[in-house]
C-alpha cells in the first residue's frame, strides 16, 4: 500500500494502546516495536510480549521488531529466526551489535530492516529476502536527523529502489520518559503528526511512516487517512464569512503555479456563477492567506490563490480567509497538480 502508515506499540503501553489499534483492525498495517528496551524489562515482560504479539497477529498486523544481542539473551532464545517465529514477526530491524556474517545468515530467513540513520547503503546485503531501510526515531530534543542529512541518505536509498521507513511524533501521548515526541527529523518535533506525514511523503517520497509515539488523537488519524485515500490534501482554514460554501469543495493546484502562488484550477468557474465580486479587504498579503481576485482584475475575477509567499496589498485581490496558524507549513508541502480541499480549523 503507497504511504502507508503505521503505529508503535511498546509492552509497558500495549493495554493502553489497544484501543486505538482495535480502530485500525482490518488495515492490513505495519507495527513497529522493541524487544530491547531495558527499562521495560521486569518479571511479567516475557509474557506481556509474547500475549502482545498473539494478540497483533491474531488481528493481521506486520510485526516489525527493533533486536540487538540483548534481545536473545531476555527471552532465552538461540538465534533470532526461532524468536521471530514464535513470536510472529514480519520483519526484524537490526539495531547495534550483529557482525556482517550474522546479518547475511539472518538475511537468507527472514526480511531484514536495516539502520538506516547509522548504517551505510553499502553495508546491505544481497538476499532474495525483502530488505528495508528503517530510520531511527531521536527522544532527545534537536538530535533528530537534519533536512539535509536525511536527504542525503534517502537519495542514495531511493535510487537503489530500497523501501525507506521512518517516524514522525505522535500528538495525544508521548512516550516516556522525556516525552519530546520521537521524530526521525528534527523540524517534525513540534509539527502535527498530520503535516509531519505530509512532508514525508510529498516533499522526502518516504515509503511508510511510523508514529513513534504512544497515541495520535483522532483528527490526525482522520486527516492523515483522508489523504492516504482519496490523495487529497485538506487544508484547516480560516474564512471570511461570505465565503464559507467554499469549505469542502476540492480544488486542483495548477500546474503552472508559480513559487509564491499556489493557483486554484476550478475557482474561476465556481466565482462564474455567482455575483460580481466587489472589492472587499484588499490589504497586505501575507504567507498562508487566501485570496480572490475581484471585478477590477476583470477576466481572472474569482480565480482564487493560496500565497507561499508575501505579498504587497492590490485593489484588484480581496483577502477571503488564512490557512490555520497551526497548520502553516503546509503551503510547502503542496506540489502543483496536487488537490486540496479547504475544512475548517
Amino acid at each position: 500500500m503507497f504511504n502507508r502508515m503505521g503505529l508503535s506499540v511498546y509492552i509497558s503501553t500495549f493495554d493502553r494502546q489497544k484501543e486505538m489499534l482495535k480502530n485500525r483492525i482490518g488495515s492490513e498495517g505495519f507495527v513497529f516495536t522493541s524487544f530491547h528496551i531495558s527499562e521495560e524489562v521486569d518479571e511479567e515482560y516475557l509474557e506481556k510480549a509474547v500475549q502482545m504479539c498473539d494478540w497483533l497477529y491474531a488481528n493481521s498486523f506486520s510485526i516489525i521488531a527493533d533486536v540487538s544481542p540483548k534481545t536473545l539473551e531476555y527471552f532465552n532464545e538461540p538465534d533470532l529466526v526461532s524468536f521471530a517465529e514464535k513470536m510472529h514477526i514480519d520483519v526484524l530491524r537490526l539495531d547495534y551489535g550483529f557482525t556482517d556474517d550474522q546479518i547475511k545468515e539472518i538475511a537468507e530467513k527472514i526480511p531484514l530492516a536495516y539502520n538506516a540513520s547509522t548504517m551505510d547503503l553499502d553495508a546491505v546485503v544481497e538476499t532474495e529476502q525483502q530488505v528495508y531501510a528503517m530510520h531511527n526515531f531521536y527522544p532527545r530534543p534537536e538530535t533528530g536527523l537534519d533536512q539535509r542529512l536525511f536527504n542525503s541518505i534517502n537519495d542514495k536509498l531511493i535510487d537503489d529502489s530500497i523501501e525507506v521507513m521512518a517516524f514522525i511524533p505522535g500528538d495525544e501521548e508521548k512516550r516516556a520518559p522525556i516525552k519530546a515526541g520521537l521524530p526521525t527529523v528534527e523540524s517534525h518535533r513540534n509539527l502535527p503528526p498530520y503535516l509531519a506525514y505530509l512532508d514525508m511523503v510529498q516533499n522526502y517520497k518516504i515509503d511508510h511512516v511510523f508514529i513513534g509515539d504512544v497515541r495520535i488523537s483522532e483528527q490526525q488519524f482522520r486527516l492523515i487517512e483522508t489523504y492516504q485515500k482519496t490523495k487529497i490534501i485538506q487544508i484547516p482554514v480560516q474564512f471570511t464569512e461570505q465565503h464559507m460554501s467554499l469549505y469542502q469543495q476540492t480544488f486542483t493546484i495548477r500546474i503552472d503555479s508559480p513559487q509564491g502562488i499556489m493557483r486554484l484550477q476550478e475557482s474561476r468557474g465556481y466565482a462564474s456563477a455567482g455575483d460580481k465580486i466587489e472589492p472587499n479587504n484588499c490589504k497586505n498579503r501575507i504567507r498562508g492567506m487566501i485570496t480572490m481576485d475581484n471585478l477590477h482584475y476583470q477576466r481572472y475575477s474569482g480565480e482564487i490563490q493560496i500565497l507561499r509567499e508575501d505579498y504587497p496589498e492590490d485593489w484588484r485581490v480581496n483577502v477571503i480567509g488564512e490557512v490555520s496558524p497551526d497548520y502553516l507549513s503546509i503551503v510547502d508541502m503542496i506540489k502543483n497538480g496536487d488537490q486540496i480541499q479547504f475544512i475548517q480549523a
